[in-house]
């Protein structure tokens, strides 16, 4: 298959340049915070990067960043990257598994809306997915119900730890389906599914750190991913359903690395400003912390450098100065700042 041909090499490509990058740390905060926001705007939430940076920076409201979403939305946004994180950090002594998924499955409806559905445990009562307020019998599908769910999910532990002839990223179609076709929450499901392809991309060593995440491929062509995922249960159309994925991993690989060379080169540029402008040694790590961190205030400056106020705010001037960083107009408690061209190239379209 030339899809999976391209899509290995695009994989290929993307893992190489996070291995050979002096700091690819520099992507991961954004690059979890970008699907964050798609995978959860599949589900209907309606936060943005910039509003998801805000609630890290402690602001509710920026003025000039419309629509302002529900504070609901944002909570959930923020628990999809808790849930990211604390995947992460657990495959370190677990592997994927039954339990590690209902791990997640906790750490991501900790708290908010959905919080009714049980976080952590799989489900006991029959669910569907259909349009809002359909009933069971106007569903468009209808997952195994619950007697038959123990058996579904030995099933598909068996096939993650199981060693498989199929080549990894097809491997990874078929878990991503049959996930979803199970559905084994009573919410929750799509995001813990598009969660579980970055993290076994990492736990299979396909990938150093997550850097490819496909709820912008999804998002971008949702009704072909639902159809694609439907068409594999009504007809078996297994192969249409792998193409797709597979052309989703190439997209994105691609769209990876163009979004982390454009970070690469502003970060470099921006480090040159400052040594051509001999300024403080103190602006080249808050230059980084802007990586993580594209709206912040000056308390945030003087925190993450460990410095006083007055110096924190002194930096803060120069990268000002610098056109590195730009005030946002219209806060009464404290000014805050944004690093526009970092806000930009993690939003851009891909």
């Amino acid at each position: 298959m030339n899809v999976l041909s391209d899509a290995d090499r695009a994989l290929g490509e993307l893992s190489g340049l996070g291995r050979t990058m002096p700091n690819p740390h520099l992507l991961i905060g954004p690059f979890i915070r970008r699907e964050a926001v798609l995978s959860s705007r599949i589900e209907g939430t309606q936060t943005d990067i910039a509003n998801l940076y805000a609630h890290e920076a402690g602001q509710l409201y920026l003025p000039g960043f419309e629509p302002v979403p529900p504070e609901s939305d944002v909570r959930e946004v923020m628990n999809y990257v808790r849930a990211m994180e604390y995947g992460l950090e657990r495959l370190k002594t677990l592997p994927v598994s039954l339990r590690f998924i209902r791990e997640l499955h906790e750490s991501l409806m900790e708290g908010v809306r959905g919080e009714h559905a049980t976080p952590g445990r799989f489900r006991r009562s029959q669910n569907w997915i259909g349009r809002p307020g359909c009933t069971l019998n106007e569903a468009d599908f209808v997952p195994p119900p619950p007697a038959q769910l123990k058996e579904c999910l030995d099933l598909f532990e068996k096939y993650l730890h199981r060693n498989n002839q199929h080549p990894p990223l097809m491997r990874l179609a078929f878990i991503h389906y049959q996930f979803e076709a199970i559905h084994p929450f009573i919410d929750g499901n799509g995001r813990i599914g598009r969660l579980l392809i970055s993290l076994l991309l990492v736990h299979w060593n396909l990938l150093p750190l997550p850097l490819l995440y496909l709820s912008a491929f999804f998002e971008k062509r949702r009704r072909d991913y639902y159809d694609g995922l439907t068409a594999v249960s009504e007809h078996g159309a297994w192969r249409e359903w792998i193409a797709f994925f597979l052309r989703g991993v190439s997209e994105q690989a691609h769209d990876a690395i163009r979004r982390a060379k454009q970070l690469q080169n502003l970060q470099m540029e921006w480090h040159q400003k400052v040594t051509q402008a001999r300024s403080s040694a103190l602006l080249f790590p808050l230059i980084n912390t802007l990586f993580e961190r594209p709206i912040l205030t000056i308390p945030d400056a003087q925190r993450f450098l460990n410095v006083t106020y007055r110096s924190a705010k002194l930096c803060i001037d120069k990268l000002i100065e610098m056109d590195i960083l730009v005030p946002i107009i219209g806060i009464s408690h404290g000014k805050t700042f944004y690093a526009k061209r970092i806000l930009n190239i993690i939003q851009q379209k891909g």
